[in-house]
């Protein structure tokens, strides 16, 4: 028996430094303040470090930097999405993204979500793709590939 398809995804648009990412709600943990991180030494510049929640050390990762760019400054407004994973290779099953705002609780449908077939991704990039919806152009992050790289460093970590 075929399940229904859904008419609508429930998702946050969440903010970075120069565009938004789009996340289906039910990825979402949590989102919470920021606050200081515990580093991990040797650790490439976007792996910020790790934040104590409910009892775990959760890795929280800047979204831009593994993309090569700058790691943004934390602000007022920042905050960080915490994300179940979607395999086991983090023995946390969190993960968190470091946001430049708060995110955005919108409404997905296949009448308001387009393809943007002007902008490519490389093959190990964290973005699946961007996509056009009503006025904004966010990205699709890749979760597995992010969770593959935490990791990885936090094996090299540990060792």
């Amino acid at each position: 028996m075929a399940l229904p398809e859904t008419d609508e995804l429930f998702s946050l648009l969440v903010p970075l430094a120069d565009d938004r990412l789009l996340l289906p709600r039910a990825c979402i943990a949590e989102v919470v303040a920021w606050s200081e991180l515990s580093e991990m030494a040797g650790a490439p510049a976007w792996y910020l470090g790790t934040l104590a929640w409910n009892e775990r050390e959760v890795p929280v990762i800047s979204f831009e930097a593994a993309c090569g760019q700058h790691v943004p400054v934390p602000s007022g407004r920042t905050r960080i999405v915490l994300l179940h994973c979607l395999d086991d290779r983090l023995s946390t099953r969190v993960f968190g993204i470091v946001t430049q705002g708060f995110p955005q609780l919108v409404r997905v449908t296949r009448d308001v979500l387009k393809l943007d077939p002007t902008h490519s991704y490389p093959e190990r990039s964290p973005v699946i793709c961007q996509v056009r919806m009503v006025n904004e152009a966010p990205l699709i992050p890749d979760l597995q590939l992010l969770e593959s790289m935490i990791a990885d460093e936090t094996t090299v970590g540990a060792v």
